[in-house]
């Protein structure tokens, strides 16, 4: 039974794999969150680490206030890098590896087709920057690593995109979508999934597919077409009589919705090599929606 260690409590990628715990009833996850240990001083991963003695290692937290860190730039990089680097290195002197997530914000979007992890990164601003210095440092310290890079985010649980868009639609007579920026959306249930999966693999002795790899789904869309998935995927699994389903979408240049940190424009990421190397595929967004939206409560958002 691997014991696996998981930083982050309340993000939605560790609320989650909490919840998909019951699917792998051979494994025993151990949540650590700020309140034990504070991932902006980086002193504390290590007695975390001796104290839980985990057979692999999760990293779920991170700093994510794309627009806040820009001015909180110490800050991003404290938990973004130096936290990291941390964990790697004391997971190294175990010989225990460590399952990193990251971020399609290391590329600049300049892109026209899908990115490869190949391609060279280009973070727009800091927290892109910090997200990719985490990267390095989890290279440079431990050879036993799985950075996984995922996109466009969303869950049951915490603030996203779609518990937003579902709460305006039910709120409003029309909303205003940027329609100049595309990416994958990708549940955060599948995600875990996906890496429970991962950690059950890199455990073995003999396993020999350490390294980077993209994990979102295979439907790029923008924000705009995103929100239209949703309203629909919403009136399907809420029935007519919810209030978002009238609610008109209308498409926007992301001009007007000027933001402090640059967004890249194209952030679409081939999961081919992720595919090919373990044989596990995305649900579509649709069904992943369904799941989701089944989960939260139609009252809350039928204003």
């Amino acid at each position: 039974m691997p014991k696996i260690l998981v930083f982050g409590k309340t993000g939605q990628l560790a609320s989650c794999l909490a919840k998909c715990g019951d699917e792998f009833p051979s494994a025993e996850l151990v949540f650590v969150g700020r309140d034990e240990c504070d991932l902006e001083d980086a002193r504390q991963i290590e007695p975390v680490i001796n104290r839980v003695q985990p057979d692999i290692v999760i990293n779920a937290a991170a700093y994510t206030a794309v627009d806040l860190a820009e001015e909180q730039r110490d800050i991003a990089f404290k938990v973004n890098r130096d936290a990291v680097r941390a964990m790697a290195e004391a997971l190294a002197k175990r010989s225990v590896p460590l399952i990193h997530v990251s971020t399609d914000y290391v590329f600049d979007g300049q892109a026209s087709k899908p990115y490869t992890e190949q391609d060279p990164v280009s973070p727009l601003g800091v927290y892109g920057e910090s997200k990719y210095a985490g990267e390095v440092a989890v290279r440079e310290a431990n050879e036993k690593h799985l950075i996984v890079r995922t996109s466009w985010v969303f869950s049951p649980f915490g603030k996203n995109f779609v518990k937003t868009m579902l709460h305006l639609m039910a709120l409003r007579d029309e909303i205003r979508v940027v329609n100049d920026q595309t990416g994958c959306p990708t549940s955060a249930h599948d995600l875990a999934r996906a890496i429970m999966k991962l950690c059950e693999m890199a455990v073995a002795k003999d396993f020999d597919k350490f390294g980077t790899y993209h994990l979102s789904s295979d439907q790029p869309q923008t924000w705009f077409e995103f929100a239209n998935h949703i309203q629909k995927v919403g009136s399907q699994v809420w029935g007519a009589e919810w209030k978002g389903t009238n609610c008109r979408i209308t498409p926007v240049p992301s001009s007007e919705y000027p933001t402090v940190a640059e967004r890249p424009k194209y952030s679409v990421m081939s999961s081919q090599r992720f595919v090919d190397a373990f044989a596990i595929q995305l649900p579509t967004v649709e069904e992943s929606l369904s799941a989701v939206i089944e989960n939260l409560p139609r009252e809350k958002f039928d204003a």
